[in-house]
Order: C-alpha cells, then structure tokens, then sequence
C-alpha cells in the first residue's frame, strides 16, 4: 500500500511538474494575468451558469440508472450528491474521485447495494465516454480542413477504438470466458469480489437498451451544453473563436480530466489549452487565460457542495451535543 502512495504522489509531482514546466515556457505571467484580471463577466457568468444548470438534468439521467436497478432515490439528493462530488473533486485525483465520493455515500442509504450503486455510476462514465466520443466525431466532422490540429485527431480516434473495445468487453455475452481468466489475478490482488460485483452490475445493463439509448442521449445533450460553457470561457479572455473547433478540443478535455495522477487537473488542464488553442493560432497567454477560467467554472461548481458539507455540519452539531448531554446526564 505504501509502494502504491509512493508512485502515485511521484507520477503526481512528475506529471504536474512538466505541465507547469510547459507553460512557464509558453506564457508571459504578467501578460496572462492582466488578460484575466480583465475579463468580461458577461461570459463569465454565463460560462458558469451554463455548466451549473446541467447538474439536475445529470442527476436524473442518473436516477434512471438506479431506478433500473431498484434503487429508488429523488433528484433533489442526488444533484446534493454531484455538487458534493465536484467539492470533493477539487481534493481528490480528477472527477474519479468525486465518483468514489458518490458511490460511498449513496451506499450508504442503500446497504447492500453497493455493487449495483457502483455499477451505475461507472456505467454513467462510460456512457458519457461513448457520448464524448460521438462528439469528438463531430468536432472532427467540422474542424476537418478548417483547423489544423491532425495529431488531436488521432488522439480522439485512439479514444473510439478503445470505447469500441471496452463496450464489447462489458456487454457482451462472448468475451465473459476470457475475462474468466483474469480471475486469478484479480483474486491476488484481493479485488476479485468487488471487480466482479460491479462487472456484473454493469453487465446486466444489457437487457436495458432503450435506457441505456436515451441515457447516451441526455448525456450527448449535456456534454454539448458543456462545450459551449468552455466557449463563452474563451470569450470571456479574448479567445475569439467559433465554437465549432470546441467541439473537438471539449471531449478531449473531459478526457484528460480523468487522468487519475493529478489533483483536480491542475496544470495539465491550462497545459492542454495552451498547445491546443496555439495550434489554432491563439497565444499561449490567451490560451492559458482560457484554461483558468474553466478552472474558475469547476470551482464555481464544487461551491454548492462545500455549502451543503458546512450546513449538514452545523446541523449535526447541536444532534451530537443534545446526545452528548443525554448520556451524562440520564433522566
């Protein structure tokens, strides 16, 4: 276990050295920081309005999910989960870990059902994977021959075919003898029993096409309104572009946010739209303003969930009190 911290906080520091290594490189620091400092707020706000009023339509794609599987739970706790996943993203590596937060405390009011819970949320990201990629075709569709960003392409080809692959691995009847024999391994690993159970719980989402169908669907919807967030970012710092070539560099960016060896995607995220938005002929300090204000949007969402963490706390305070006196002081 400690071997494992130990290469984690390495591949950390490596990964986010070289990032920021990269835009020391690229950026003037005084140049990027009075292009932030004045930026315009009307694309500010509407940057983070628009990705804040994805949250619900999120969380009811996910209660369908549930739902699906007998787990019955209302939107209202379930967009309270997505903020407080996105709060606790901002101290975990990427959204992943905002992911575990809400396998843990939905698990928690279902007893259980872990497997299943797990399940869903993992078939949530794998679906918004297919729905990202989908856009990335388009954004290859519409960038092709206007923007020269060949090797970004290639990039998202390699995502498909790997989402292709993942796809047949979950959901097909066929492949489940060979993944047999990674059971010995998994079972050294001491995984086995928790792999198996959320395998199974994605698996059996196989006889739910038309869910799974409309599900990919929201998600397309969603993740769309979420380019055009990151488009009126880019407004906001004087990135005056269409937002046809976002269409491209969104998906991308969602799937660099999942890189598991950062904290909340820092540097590696400016980093990214510092060498995408330079191969569109936009300077390195305009680019990384761009990458801030994203930054700034995923705190702007992670600020309901830390309000929510201090409420529930100062709820609970006085109930632990009251309980504290009862039991010093029986009647």
């Amino acid at each position: 276990m400690k071997r494992r911290t130990t290469i984690r906080i390495v591949l950390t520091l490596t990964i986010t050295g070289l990032a920021l290594a990269y835009i020391f490189w690229k950026i003037d620091v005084g140049e990027t920081l009075h292009i932030i400092a004045n930026a315009d707020p009307y694309y500010l706000v509407l940057s983070i309005v628009i990705a804040l009023l994805t949250v619900p339509p999120m969380a009811w794609r996910w209660k369908l999910l549930l739902r699906a599987k007998g787990i019955h739970e209302n939107v209202p706790w379930l967009t309270r989960a997505y903020f407080v996943s996105y709060s606790a993203s901002q101290m975990l590596p990427t959204s992943l870990g905002g992911d575990a937060v809400r396998i843990y405390e939905t698990a928690k009011r279902h007893p259980g059902r872990g497997g299943p819970v797990a399940g869903s949320i993992l078939l949530e990201r794998a679906l918004g994977g297919a729905a990202t990629l989908i856009l990335a075709a388009l954004g290859i569709a519409l960038a092709y021959g206007h923007y020269d960003i060949g090797v970004y392409l290639w990039v998202e080809l390699g995502f498909v075919i790997a989402t292709v692959i993942a796809g047949i691995v979950l959901f097909s009847k066929r492949v489940r003898p060979l993944l047999r024999r990674l059971v010995p391994v998994l079972r050294k690993l001491w995984v086995e029993r928790h792999v198996r159970a959320v395998y199974e719980a994605i698996h059996s989402y196989r006889h739910n096409a038309r869910l799974l169908i409309l599900v990919t669907c929201v998600t397309l919807l969603l993740q769309a309104a979420r380019v055009v967030s990151i488009w009126a970012g880019g407004q906001a710092v004087g990135v005056h572009l269409s937002v046809r070539p976002y269409f491209a560099l969104g998906p991308l960016l969602f799937l660099v946010m999942l890189v598991p060896f950062t904290l909340n995607g820092v540097a590696v995220r400016e980093s990214f739209f510092v060498s995408f938005l330079g191969k569109l002929g936009i300077g390195a300090d305009e680019a990384f303003a761009a990458g801030f204000v994203f930054f700034l949007v995923t705190i702007a969402l992670a600020l309901p969930g830390v309000a929510i963490w201090g409420i529930e706390a100062l709820r609970k305070s006085p109930a632990r009190a009251k309980v504290g006196r009862e039991a010093e002081f029986p009647r």
